[in-house]
């Protein structure tokens, strides 16, 4: 039989079975080694509110605090929501993790004359 993917679309090799997990999105229960798992950490307050704590705090150097939050995903609502993209037959064999973007470039850029 043909097969789609160099893996199965799963990282359990010798295991014969996984537990299942629930999709955050549409709680569908999804093998755990299937399942795209993403590691969202983000602060509690958006960031237009965080101006007027900090200037209506008593303490002048308060750190607000953080949500840490583990999200897995089935495969349809990872594509639905563009988590992870559709690739062509041939992209598909390339296993490289995708490029990360550089937000910080522009900041960390000196002149040395």
């Amino acid at each position: 039989m043909t097969q789609k993917r160099r893996n199965h679309g799963r990282s359990k090799k010798g295991r014969g079975r996984v537990k299942p997990v629930r999709c955050t999105n549409c709680a569908r229960c999804v093998p755990k080694d299937k399942a795209i798992k993403r590691f969202v950490v983000r602060n509690i307050v958006e960031s237009a509110a965080i101006r007027d704590i900090v200037e209506q705090s008593v303490y002048e150097e308060y750190k607000l605090p953080k949500i840490y939050v583990k999200i897995q995903y089935c495969i349809s609502c990872a594509i639905h929501s563009h988590v992870v993209r559709v690739r062509s037959r041939t992209e598909r064999k390339n296993r490289n993790p995708p490029q990360r973007p550089n937000h910080g470039d522009k900041a960390k850029k000196t002149d040395k004359k």
